[in-house]
């Protein structure tokens, strides 16, 4: 074998995305056609959001319909994630020609009809049952904190609250107490037909809405597991200050974290925000939890061809501090430059990974709770870590059945491509959202020497490598067997892989 260990640097395969950090677009009114899809995927979003908030179940099926035609005719591996609205507290009948509420104003929160209160304005909540939980000197917050008010006592329709900060209010405005510990199911009538739903069109991801504490985790994950013999993975969206208090526990629930900035950013002290931000992809890090970070990064692309300043360095920020993916909302879901924002998400991505492929002392360092566990494939992930940093080694190989093996290599945060191959269309899918993964459906190969010599050749055809190039395979006998991930093997691109017979068996 050639004992060249000069390292290349990576090159994307062709017609595809060199973004190790991966790109979740959600999909709306602004990107609803098979071709707006398949440009979106060249630009480089490898997940795609169906927000369950918006739109119906027929407007969802077809928009997965396209993605999946879109997928089949690109071939690259595209995720959909199911967002499930959860119990979103919102204003009621508002009208139209109501002034905007002055500091030093009473409102009155009820359930339907007028005010109870003399001098009080009344506001409608859709969700009445919460009434009876705000407290004495709880904040209410209207319209993503735009409108504030302070509750001073029950009334006799409801809760009486003064205005701290006024404003226009609206019909369907959002309400967020953050003072506020709130006895809401996790899932709504209308998340169950959700979840009924992403059943029943195979959806790959669940993000679970204004998660309070682990139970909310554990309630849908044990519908799912009720349902499916493989069940859906659920990613818990931290937007409450209450689920950083349990943080730990629904991390080692969740399958993966979304760090949702909007009703989080309005709930804490926004100059906390960064600083949240951190603990939790930290907290996640530690325990192999993918995570992904959303919300208003690329906010003015909505209506401008070109980002601010401020969002090219909050989205760098977000990949520097470990996250696998940063997701857009508005910007591709009714945005005027769909293709763009996702284009200059990935192209921050691409710039960013450079840094770290050039300054080895950034490092983030594996995950310290998998490494005290003394788990096995987390153990020969750590010892690729050590070959790829000795040998210069630019790109890696895994077979993993089922996706756990590319998880474990993908949280060293190695900063090369990591090819991951399965005959698990499901597995594949999934590992779409997974940090540095580049997953392929591929025929179960006769033993890891036959996978070593194909997927050497394929990554020398897409440009990962070139001939002579040293790679790492990481695979186990019988390949393709889930769970038995036990061997390293370094391989120079384009030459015949040979093992010895018995460790072939």
């Amino acid at each position: 074998m050639s004992g060249d260990v000069g390292r290349s640097a990576p090159t994307a395969p062709r017609g595809a995305s060199a973004a190790l950090t991966k790109v979740v677009a959600t999909l709306g009114p602004a990107s609803a056609s098979a071709e707006r899809i398949e440009q979106l995927v060249h630009a480089g979003a490898r997940v795609f959001r169906l927000n369950f908030s918006h739109g119906d179940f027929r407007d969802h099926a077809a928009l997965l319909s396209e993605g999946r035609r879109v997928e089949a005719r690109c071939g690259i591996p595209i995720a959909f994630l199911g967002d499930l609205a959860g119990p979103k507290i919102r204003c009621g009948e508002i009208p139209a020609d109501a002034p905007p509420l002055a500091p030093g104003e009473l409102v009155e929160l009820v359930s339907r009809g007028p005010t109870t209160h003399a001098s009080a304005r009344a506001v409608p909540v859709n969700r009445p049952e919460i009434l009876r939980e705000i407290g004495d000197g709880d904040r209410v917050l209207i319209d993503d904190g735009a409108v504030r008010t302070l509750c001073i006592g029950a009334s006799s329709g409801g809760v009486l609250c003064r205005v701290t900060t006024g404003g226009r209010i609206r019909t369907g405005a959002g309400i967020n107490l953050p003072d506020t510990s709130l006895s809401l199911p996790a899932l709504t009538d209308h998340d169950r037909a959700c979840v009924d739903f992403a059943i029943e069109q195979d959806l790959d991801f669940l993000a679970l809405s204004f998660v309070q504490r682990a139970a909310d985790v554990r309630g849908l994950n044990e519908l799912l597991v009720a349902r499916q013999s493989d069940p859906i993975p659920v990613i818990a969206k931290i937007e409450k200050p209450q689920a950083l208090a349990d943080l730990e526990a629904i991390l080692d629930t969740a399958w993966g974290v979304m760090v949702a900035r909007g009703d989080l950013g309005v709930e804490i002290d926004v100059t906390r925000m960064p600083l949240v931000q951190k603990q939790i992809l930290r907290a996640a890090h530690d325990r192999g939890r993918p995570a992904i970070v959303a919300t208003q990064m690329l906010q003015s692309m909505i209506t401008s061809p070109h980002p601010t300043r401020a969002e090219v360095t909050d989205v760098a920020a977000a990949i520097f501090d470990g996250t696998d993916a940063v997701m857009l909302s508005g910007e591709t879901a009714v945005g005027d430059y769909p293709v763009q924002a996702v284009e200059m998400m990935r192209r921050i991505a691409e710039t960013t990974q450079g840094h770290f492929a050039a300054t080895p002392e950034h490092v983030i360092h594996p995950p310290t709770k998998l490494q005290a566990q003394r788990h096995r494939t987390a153990a020969l992930a750590h010892g690729v870590a050590a070959i790829v940093r000795d040998m210069g080694i630019g790109v890696i190989a895994i077979w993993s059945q089922r996706g756990g093996g590319a998880r474990y290599l993908s949280q060293n945060r190695l900063a090369i491509p990591i090819l991951a191959a399965s005959t698990d269309p499901r597995a594949v899918r999934r590992m779409a959202l997974l940090f540095g993964i580049f997953p392929a459906r591929l025929e179960r190969p006769a033993n890891t020497a036959d996978y070593a010599d194909r997927i050497g050749r394929r990554a020398e055809a897409e440009g990962w490598a070139r001939r002579g190039d040293p790679m790492v395979i990481v695979a186990g006998e019988p390949i393709g067997t889930p769970g038995v991930t036990n061997a390293i093997l370094i391989h120079y691109v384009g030459e015949v892989c040979r093992l010895d017979a018995a460790a072939a068996e």
